[in-house]
């Protein structure tokens, strides 16, 4: 097959994307910019800003260009199928491309947040999944959300992201770091969620003294980047924290199992979310998982037998899970085994993806 996948070109959905490059299919991406970890097959087409007498717009100035650019690059790929990530965006990019078999895959907050804030995001949005064939989704909240949407159950399709356990596993863990993070074998907690204000890492910044107070070794690694890095590092310093925190920045899709499964617990503090990549991933390399209470979440975690959920914004309930964690080795191991086993259960990446390449080739087929 030729596909062309229309996308942010950030690393959520790179394993797909070089899941059908390596099958041997002609894969073109067309993005705004783009990640490192792409596979070297797959064709890269980048969308550009509206230059203004030499400057560049905005992304919100730029969209009706990449309308027209999107339209030409479609015409001369000619694909056999589309698949767009993030239905407000780039869905609606490949909407407008006219093109037909499309795929729209949500994400969660393109349905969870974008299409409820005002009229316009939620008829951009309306629009994409409405002349979608099929639309992709990943937890069941997502799919109520479509439905709310007024789409038609009948091309809505539960695709979980898929993790590759052998990759993301825990046994090259023994539930503490290395020494290149601290000598004295300190245990890890970690977060690997993007730096902006809707996953709400300043939450966990702020529970980290209460966490000293009693685990005065304790190391937490923040991963990810975005636009409030800066400002929780300045939030970390000035709560006197710092040698405890370190700020990882972006981390490679290829380079993320590795941080994991050299942690011992990892937390999602956001305050909105469809099914999370990254909790599966630390899943997969038996963390203990400790998230906040949001539907999606509770797909995934049940309070008290595989992980915790926390209400958002509840400090010291975060604090206080992590000290239980830290005190109780043997219930840790036991939410890091638990976790494991569900993803492999439910979410094993190549199973996930024999599942998509049916979704696609029937597509394919009924196309011509």
């Amino acid at each position: 097959m030729r596909i062309a996948y229309i996308t942010s070109g950030v690393i959520n959905e790179q394993a797909r994307v070089n899941y059908f490059a390596k099958k041997g299919h002609e894969v073109h991406l067309i993005c705004r910019e783009v990640m490192a970890g792409y596979d070297k097959s797959i064709c890269i087409h980048l969308l550009t800003r509206f230059p203004v007498y030499g400057l560049t717009t905005s992304r919100h100035l730029s969209f009706p260009f990449w309308i027209l650019q999107t339209r030409k690059l479609i015409r001369e790929i000619k694909p056999d199928i589309i698949d767009s990530y993030y239905a407000t965006v780039y869905g609606f990019l490949a909407a407008c491309s006219g093109f037909y078999p499309l795929i729209v895959t949500a994400l969660g907050s393109d349905i969870l947040i974008d299409a409820k804030q005002n009229l316009l995001l939620r008829m951009l949005t309306r629009y994409a999944l409405k002349r979608a064939a099929i639309v992709i989704c990943n937890s069941e909240t997502i799919r109520g959300g479509i439905l709310q949407l007024q789409i038609a159950a009948g091309k809505i399709r539960l695709i979980y992201n898929g993790i590759d356990t052998a990759q993301f596993s825990s046994k090259a863990r023994d539930g503490k770091i290395d020494d290149k993070l601290d000598n004295a074998r300190s245990p890890v907690i970690i977060s690997i969620r993007y730096l902006k204000p809707i996953y709400n890492v300043e939450m966990l910044i702020r529970a980290i003294p209460v966490v000293l107070k009693q685990f005065p070794n304790a190391k937490f690694q923040i991963g990810g980047d975005g636009e409030q890095k800066e400002y929780l590092e300045c939030l970390a310093n000035s709560l006197g924290i710092s040698n405890a925190v370190t700020f990882i920045g972006y981390i490679p899709h290829d380079r993320i199992a590795k941080y994991l499964m050299l942690s011992d617990i990892y937390i999602s503090t956001s305050n909105s979310d469809g099914t999370s990549f990254s909790l599966q991933e630390a899943m997969s390399c038996a963390l203990a998982p400790i998230v906040t209470d949001l539907p999606a979440n509770r797909e995934w975690i049940t309070d008290g037998e595989n992980g915790f959920l926390i209400t958002t914004n509840d400090i010291q309930a975060l604090a206080g899970r992590i000290i239980y964690l830290l005190k109780n080795d043997e219930v840790r191991r036991e939410f890091g085994r638990l976790s494991r086993d569900i993803v492999k259960t439910r979410a094993k990446f190549k199973t996930e993806m024999k599942r998509l390449a049916v979704i696609y080739e029937k597509l394919v087929r009924s196309n011509h």
